[in-house]
Formats: structure tokens, C-alpha cells, sequence
């Protein structure tokens, strides 16, 4: 079947691409000439493993190709897929649809051929309808239908979250629509793959549903971490204890310094939006994204509290706090003139996605309070660069780490799991290890020389 993709960022390549994987021809269309090229040379614009080594085999095949003459690439398509950009819009928190309607408009002025019109991106209940009336508004006279095929892909993992895929969610109000879903989508009938057919607005509700979900389970348990650090648990043994529950899971139960990336923070907020124009508090979701967008900063805080200790001793049970304390101020200079490496710096490992990154409030916070602070991320850097000023980016963590006074494991790289210790401890001007994604065993590192401070531990 000819695909065109409409959109070459990330939802749009890494769909595309295993588009043409499964033997459909696909052509991904972008309006950005120079991002065009760049994949006419083979460069990606984004980081994702193995993403690079796919397009690269689907280019030499002939199955897949890049263009931004959308006209020519739509002519024969039977299905096109809108997988453009959503950000929160400025001034309301909305989703900001302007994007899927430009193409959508687009599209109705070029469509000559019976096609699907799939919106792929992540967007509010009701866009589809709206989509369908700027197609009939445009004249188009071949047959066409709108669905929603909303994404489920992770981050460093997107790849084989396309191809082995917990479920397909498409939402179609006609047996056009569902026909040629099923004929894109066949290839994934021999690993049966569960696909669930919905109505329209359904599907588009499924996919904000499903992220403000797993936000929330991220921000239960970090509060739970918090409630550990006061009355002397471990987190972690809690996580595992409630995730062996087959009702809860134990995905998403890992405590840490708050979720960032390109869809839980601003889907929270749409959701929260579109619950608000129809009359129907939300305030579970209202709940996780505040707590969570005041936890960045709060570990920030917890930076410069372990600081101030002198060292980095574990305060006793019911003194520490991640969100600081009475005598907070006395701390903050405690800190003051102090030197902090953080070692990763992207929302997640495996990404370049330095979208809402729990990084940035966290350097901001430091430097807020007179702390110098290095970094180095293995992917993150050029990215992070803009968004970090007077954060001194380094080539290695081992450059970021020397002279410093406290090192801050943000980014769980596998590159900063099995750090060489002994060099580390010869390189810092105090070994205190602030590990925000409970990497490292306190009782070893501990035993290595370090004063250790984890998250809920």
C-alpha cells in the first residue's frame, strides 16, 4: 500500500519507517526543506536507537523516500497520516491544533483519490470532526474518511514499540476507514497483536487517558518516596511489593525526580483543558501535574540541603526533606559557592528529548542559590546547551565530575551505571552521591567511601 506521512519528527519518522519495514511504500513528507535534505543524506534529526540503520535499509530498498511536495506525495496514497506537532498552546495550556489543520486543509485541496486521513498526532476529543469538516468544506469529491490512530511509543524505545505493539487503538465511524486500517496494520496480525477498533472521539480520549494514567502512577509513588524518607522505608521494596499486584503492575513505579518529555506534561494539561471546556473537573490529573511540576524544583532543593550537611550525611528519620525546610535559608548558604555535576540531562535515557527535562528546573534551582553547576549527557548536549545558560557542558562525566563537591545522577544512562569509583572519589572535592533514579546501592557506595543520598531510601 502507498503511505505518505505527513510530518518527518518523531512520531512521523519512526511510524514511516516501520511503515516501509513491514514492505508498505511510504513517502514522509515535511515542510522544512532543510530537515528534508539532511534525511536525503541519511542524518536523523532526532536520537532513537536503531532509528538510522532502518531508514537507511528502507531507503535502499525503494520502499521509503522523503519529499516536501505534498501534492505529488499524496496522489495515490490510500492512507495519510497527519503526525504533526501539538504543543501546548501559549497563553491557555490548549493543544495547539494549528498545525493538523493547516495540513488537514492542505490535503483537502489536493486530494484526487478515495484515502484514509489518519491523525496520528496527539490531539484533543473532537479534532477529527473537525478535520472532516475542513475536508468537505474543501470540495473533496473522492471518497475519504477520518481516523484516529493515536501513537503508544516510548522514547529509546519506540522501534520496537511500533513493531511489538500492546495494542492498536483505531477510531473509525465507517467500514472504509476500519478496511484499509486492517490492510495497514496487517503485517502485525502474525504477532496478534490486539487491535481495538472505537469510535472516533473515543480513540483520541484513549491516548490522553492513557498518558495521564501512567503520569500518575509516576507521581503516586514519588510521593510515597517522599513518605519513605520520613518514617525510615524503602521505596523501592515498596514499589515491588504493590507492582507484584497484577491489578496495579510494576511499570511505572519507579521514584525519581519527576516526568518530563514531549507528551506527559503537556497532555496532562490539554486533558486538564478539554475537562475544563466540557464541564468536568478532573482533579486527580490537576493533582499529579502540580505536584509534579513543583517536584523538579524540589529536588533541586534536595541538592542543596545534602550540600549545606557538610558532606552529605543522611539526615535521621522525620528530618529529611525533598522540599526543603524551616531553616531552609541557613542551608541554601551552606551551599553557596559550591560546585554540583549533573550527569545526564535529557527527561530520559535513550533520547536527545530535552523537553521539560526535570534537568533544567533542577540546575535553575541550584544556580538560583549560588551553585556552579556542570553536566554532561551522552545525547542531550547540543539540546540542553540553549535551555541550560551558565551550566558548563562537558566532553565526559568523569570532566564533569572533577573539583565538584556533590555529583547528581538526574538521567539513568547505562554509561552512569557502573562509574568507575575509585577514579571518581580522586577526582571530586567532597565523594557525596545525590542519586535522584536510586541507581546505586547506598550500602556499597557507602562502603566505597561516598556519603549517599537516594530518593525514598
Amino acid at each position: 500500500m502507498k503511505i505518505a506521512v505527513v510530518g518527518a519528527g518523531y512520531v512521523g519518522l519512526v511510524s514511516g519507517a516501520c511503515f516501509a519495514d513491514f514492505g508498505h511504500e511510504v513517502v514522509c513528507i515535511d515542510n522544512d526543506p532543510a530537515r528534508i535534505d539532511r534525511l536525503h543524506d541519511g542524518v536523523m534529526p532526532i536520537y532513537e536507537p536503531g532509528l538510522a540503520e532502518l531508514v537507511a535499509s528502507n531507503v535502499a530498498a525503494k520502499r521509503l523516500s522523503f519529499s516536501t511536495d505534498l501534492a505529488a506525495s499524496i496522489a495515490d496514497a490510500r492512507a495519510i497520516f497527519i503526525a504533526v506537532g501539538t504543543p501546548s498552546r501559549r497563553g491557555d495550556g490548549h493543544a495547539d491544533l494549528s498545525f493538523v489543520y493547516a495540513v488537514a486543509r492542505e490535503i483537502g485541496a489536493n486530494l484526487t483519490g478515495p484515502a484514509v486521513i489518519v491523525t496520528k498526532s496527539t490531539v484533543p476529543v473532537g479534532t477529527g470532526d473537525e478535520v472532516e469538516r475542513i475536508l468537505a468544506e474543501a470540495g473533496v469529491t473522492s471518497q475519504f474518511s477520518v481516523v484516529s490512530n493515536p501513537e503508544f511509543l516510548r522514547e529509546g524505545a519506540a522501534i520496537g514499540d511500533f513493531k511489538r505493539p500492546d495494542r492498536i487503538v483505531i477510531g473509525a465511524q465507517d467500514e472504509f476507514g476500519r478496511e484499509i486500517m486492517r490492510e495497514v496494520y496487517r503485517p502485525l496480525f502474525l504477532n496478534e497483536s490486539p487491535i481495538l477498533f472505537t469510535a472516533r472521539r473515543t480513540a483520541e480520549l484513549t491516548k490522553y487517558a492513557a498518558n495521564a494514567f501512567l503520569a500518575t502512577k509516576i507521581t503516586f509513588i514519588n510521593e510515597i518516596a517522599d513518605l519513605c524518607e520520613k518514617v525510615g522505608a524503602d521505596v523501592q521494596d515498596v514499589a515491588r511489593g504493590i507492582g507484584l499486584d497484577k491489578r496495579i503492575g510494576s511499570k511505572f513505579l519507579h521514584a525519581g525526580p519527576g516526568y518530563g518529555g514531549s507528551c506527559f506534561p503537556k497532555d496532562t494539561l490539554a486533558l486538564l483543558k478539554t475537562a475544563e471546556d466540557y464541564e468536568s473537573p478532573m482533579r486527580i490529573v490537576e493533582a499529579v501535574a502540580s505536584v509534579n511540576e513543583q517536584r523538579k524544583r524540589a529536588m533541586g532543593r534536595k541538592i542543596i540541603d545534602a550540600l549545606s550537611a557538610g558532606g552529605g550525611s543522611s539526615p535521621s528519620h522525620g528530618e529529611q526533606q525533598n522540599g526543603g525546610s524551616a531553616n531552609n535559608g541557613a542551608k541554601q548558604n551552606g551551599a553557596r559557592g559550591k560546585r554540583v555535576a549533573l550527569l545526564g540531562l535529557t527527561f530520559k535515557p535513550n533520547t536527545d528529548d530535552m523537553r521539560d527535562s526535570p534537568a533544567i528546573a533542577i540546575a535553575r534551582t541550584l544556580q538560583d542559590n549560588g551553585v556552579e553547576v556542570t553536566a554532561y549527557d551522552p545525547e542531550g548536549m547540543n539540546a540542553a546547551a540553549p535551555l541550560m545558560p551558565g551550566v558548563t557542558m562537558t566532553d565526559s562525566a568523569y570532566s564533569a565530575i572533577e573539583g565538584c563537591d556533590a555529583i547528581v545522577l538526574v538521567t539513568e544512562w547505562d554509561a552512569f551505571r557502573a562509574l568507575d569509583l575509585p577514579r571518581v572519589k580522586s577526582l571530586v572535592t567532597e565523594p557525596l552521591m545525590i542519586d535522584l533514579r536510586n541507581v546505586y546501592n547506598p550500602q556499597e557506595m557507602r562502603k566505597a567511601g561516598f556519603a549517599y543520598v537516594g530518593i525514598g531510601r
